[in-house]
């Protein structure tokens, strides 16, 4: 059975593998805040103006309040996004866990590929989401799907049609990718990313890819589908959101993840450079990359 989060006894016994003995004396609990955004998937690639790759899905997005502990060591990994694909492997790549505090984050779908189908590809749902169509090359699914929609938001639909087959945009953290229109260039946006207030400002992360074509990714940092003239844009680094789909050239690549803790009092060791910041009377903590943390 997939799982977002682990038991607080299954938890501590893991920790305490990796924590020395000085440090288990004095194990003074502590209220903290996190939030932890996976990699976003990788926009569809494609062979041919035709046919449109849909955007890549939203990292999986988890937030919440736990309670962790005063001189036991938390490592942080934080996931890469998924790298868009060509014509020659239509579906984007899935972006990578991201994990601290005995919290998951799966990684965003990849948009799928335009190439040798008669529709555009459907969106990269956002933690593994996606739509379920079966008369076109649809976006990157876990085995258990059903798990794991809590993180995140399914894909658009790609459209037919006779001439242009509109893709479907990437879901989002906050909402569904929209879907492709049939006899159109016109693709799917990218489904919203969510906002967090974390950090003492108010962000927007984990946007869907926009779909081929001409489409705008979803807020919080999705790539832009591509059109003829211009390449599929990105998802913004450390958004974990998704990368754009591509129409006749190679798909965006997902942002990466990022890890984000607020607590009470400060950081006694951290690992991997975190921007420390306050805000209010809490300590925040954001890990652009692979580290640990003991308070």
């Amino acid at each position: 059975m997939a799982i977002s989060k682990l038991s607080s006894s299954t938890f501590l016994q893991n920790l305490a593998k990796n924590t020395t003995a000085s440090e288990k004396t004095n194990l003074i609990p502590i209220s903290a805040s996190y939030v932890v955004i996976a990699g976003g998937g990788g926009g569809g690639g494609v062979t041919g103006i035709a046919r449109n790759g849909g955007g890549g899905g939203a990292g999986g997005y988890l937030e919440g309040s736990i309670t962790l502990y005063r001189n036991l060591r938390y490592t942080v990994v934080v996931g890469a996004g998924g790298a868009g694909t060509d014509g020659a492997s239509p579906n984007g790549n899935f972006g990578s866990v991201s994990t601290a505090f005995g919290v998951y984050a799966l990684g965003g779908g990849g948009g799928g590929g335009g190439a040798g189908g008669t529709n555009g590809g459907g969106g990269g749902g956002s933690a593994g989401g996606g739509n379920d169509q079966a008369n076109f090359i649809t976006g990157g699914l876990t085995s258990d799907v059903a798990s794991y929609k809590a993180q995140g938001n399914n894909g658009g639909a790609g459209a037919g049609g006779t001439s242009y087959f509109g893709a479907g945009g990437g879901g989002g953290a906050n909402a569904v990718g929209g879907n492709g229109i049939a006899n159109t260039a016109d693709g799917g946006a990218g489904g919203a990313g969510k906002a967090s207030s974390i950090t003492g400002t108010s962000v927007t992360r984990a946007g869907g890819g926009g779909g081929a074509r001409y489409t705008a990714g979803g807020a919080g940092g999705g790539g832009i589908g591509s059109n003829e003239s211009s390449g599929a844009g990105n998802g913004i680094a450390n958004t974990g959101s998704g990368g754009g789909g591509a129409c006749n050239s190679t798909g965006g690549n997902g942002g990466s993840g990022v890890v984000i803790v607020s607590s009470p009092v400060p950081a006694q060791v951290t690992t991997g450079s975190p921007i420390a910041t306050t805000s209010g009377a809490n300590y925040v903590y954001q890990f652009n990359g692979d580290g640990s943390i003991r308070f």
